[in-house]
């Protein structure tokens, strides 16, 4: 039944979600109000929470208006959360793990083959008709090869768990060790680059991470490397991932994420030894229902006990 509680909603939600929740609370799109500004200072306080996505985030306004009450998020990633401002304001952050991993997963190590086997392009060649006139060009084999992961966290430990599938030595780049992980630990992003054939990033987005793969490491990878990026397009300059790329630097990339979705640099979107899919990795049919109803849960437990089920964690680089 619904109740008279508000709730602020920071930007547009999937439809479903948005049905489920404007069934159970009195529902207010922040992203409607004409003057931002003055409609969360003078409402601050009056909802017993909020709910945004990962791509819309929220700022400090935001959690101000929201004090001492809780912000649900769509999405593992909470890079867009000022969460000092959170701790500041005694705002319960919570995102949506573990529901989202192993399809994110899939579609990373989709992204790894489709890229080293260059399926895209060749379905192209096939296309074009260019099949009855010459044989497709050779690519690269992917079992037997070399993966390094940067975060091993929930994300990139299934990544590592499908890699040996297909008999791939393993390495793995944090902050710090992981106790438990059966893989090689590098401390040396660099390091890591110049051993592995596919570099995929699992980490966390924000400033900590921010073009973490730049030039260098890049170079390091070399010019039979491949990279993989199913974390946050701010990890990677794509700058540099656009003159690596047309000197020689890597052989490809596969990218699910870009630094200013959905807009795409022409460099990378018209090179055919980079594959771009436009951030689906969790948009799956059970993935989506996992994801929207573990929203609605942590509302839910943090109204009836004052916790949320899936607080967002601090843990370096892993994702």
């Amino acid at each position: 039944m619904k109740t008279p509680s508000r709730l602020l909603l920071v930007g547009p939600l999937p439809p479903d979600l948005a049905r489920q929740l404007e069934a159970c609370f009195d529902c207010v799109p922040l992203w409607t109000q004409p003057d931002r500004q003055a409609f969360l200072q003078s409402h601050a306080g009056q909802f017993v929470g909020g709910v945004t996505m990962s791509r819309h985030g929220a700022d400090a306004q935001v959690l101000a208006c929201l004090k001492g009450s809780v912000l649900s998020c769509f999405g593992v990633g909470f890079d867009g959360i000022d969460m000092a401002a959170a701790r500041q304001q005694q705002v319960a952050v919570s995102h949506t793990p573990d529901v989202l991993t192993d399809c994110v997963a899939d579609l990373g190590f989709a992204l790894l083959l489709a890229t080293a086997r260059q399926l895209v392009a060749a379905d192209r060649f096939v296309q074009r008709g260019d099949w009855l006139r010459s044989s497709y060009p050779l690519a690269t084999r992917v079992s037997g090869k070399r993966l390094g992961v940067v975060g091993l966290g929930r994300i990139g430990q299934a990544m590592a768990k499908r890699a040996q599938g297909f008999d791939m030595p393993v390495r793995y780049h944090a902050r710090r060790p992981r106790p438990l992980a059966t893989q090689t630990f590098e401390p040396d992003l660099l390091a890591l680059a110049k051993w592995c054939d596919f570099l995929v990033l699992c980490c966390v987005g924000g400033l900590s991470t921010q073009h973490l793969v730049n030039s260098q490491v890049l170079q390091a990878l070399g010019p039979t490397g491949i990279l993989i990026n199913i974390s946050r397009g701010s990890v990677v300059d794509e700058a540099a991932l656009a003159h690596a790329l047309s000197a020689g630097h890597i052989a490809g990339a596969g990218l699910d994420v870009l630094q200013n979705e959905p807009a795409v640099p022409d460099a990378l979107r018209h090179n055919e030894r980079v594959l771009v899919t436009p951030h689906i990795a969790a948009s799956t049919r059970e993935t989506r229902h996992a994801m929207e109803q573990l929203v609605v849960d942590n509302l839910m437990s943090f109204l009836r006990s004052g916790a949320v089920l899936t607080p967002v964690p601090f843990s370096g680089l892993a994702a």
